[in-house]
């Protein structure tokens, strides 16, 4: 198994209050219901060229229940003709990032905007508040011991370009630092790429997001 990526099955877990990934001899089964669009998700522990094509066949091809998920971490072009009929594939590939976090003070927000932290079930928070009193930008990390998973970083529309989320992401850099861990780890889209690079974040391999849907126009 690649160590990054049970890294971010570890904390992923934790951030999301999922249950203990189960491990398979592919990667892990994790029971996660959030909802019929998230019941449970199949993580391959592969990456790129080691991802097996058989094994990706086999797991998908047993799974019959909607609202469970495939995490692969190679492209979608190379992963999609892999599933069978009822798998829908975001057709932007997402990637598994990797930083030394890095030993610095967060900053402080704009004039006008409050910034709160907290933790809680191993889990902490960071939220900015809008002058008006809105939501601004948002994050959350889980840190399990040298290694923590940033996860569900977000700007609002009307606050973006202003330096809000790489606030974010220091500030939860910092308290996970504080917290022992050295390495982060987190699932980026493509759009958010681009945010995490400028911090020092390097790409360890592209990452395919499929949900099964039972139709079998996928």
């Amino acid at each position: 198994m690649d160590r990054f990526v049970q890294a971010w099955v570890d904390g992923w877990v934790v951030s999301r209050g999922a249950a203990p990934p189960v491990v398979e001899p592919w990667g892990w089964t994790v029971d996660v219901g959030t909802g019929i669009q998230h019941v449970g998700r199949h993580v391959f522990g592969a990456t790129d060229s080691a991802v097996s094509e058989p094994a990706v066949r086999k797991v998908a091809g047993a799974v019959t229940g909607a609202g469970v998920w495939l995490k692969v971490f190679a492209d979608p072009a190379v992963v999609a003709p892999w599933l069978g009929p009822g798998w829908w594939i975001d057709p932007e590939p997402g990637f598994l990032m990797t930083a030394a976090l890095p030993d610095v003070a967060p900053g402080s927000a704009p004039d006008g905007y409050r910034t709160r932290t907290w933790s809680r079930g191993g889990v902490t928070r960071t939220m900015i508040v809008a002058p008006d009193g809105s939501l601004a930008a948002r994050g959350q990390i889980a840190p399990t011991g040298g290694t923590a998973v940033v996860d569900q970083i977000e700007t609002s529309p009307g606050h973006r370009r202003r330096g809000l989320g790489a606030l974010v992401m220091r500030t939860l850099q910092h308290a996970a630092l504080t917290q022992g861990a050295r390495t982060g780890v987190l699932g980026a889209t493509p759009q958010g790429r681009a945010l995490y690079e400028s911090l020092g974040w390097r790409v360890e391999s592209s990452l395919t997001s499929a949900k099964f849907t039972g139709d079998a126009r996928g």
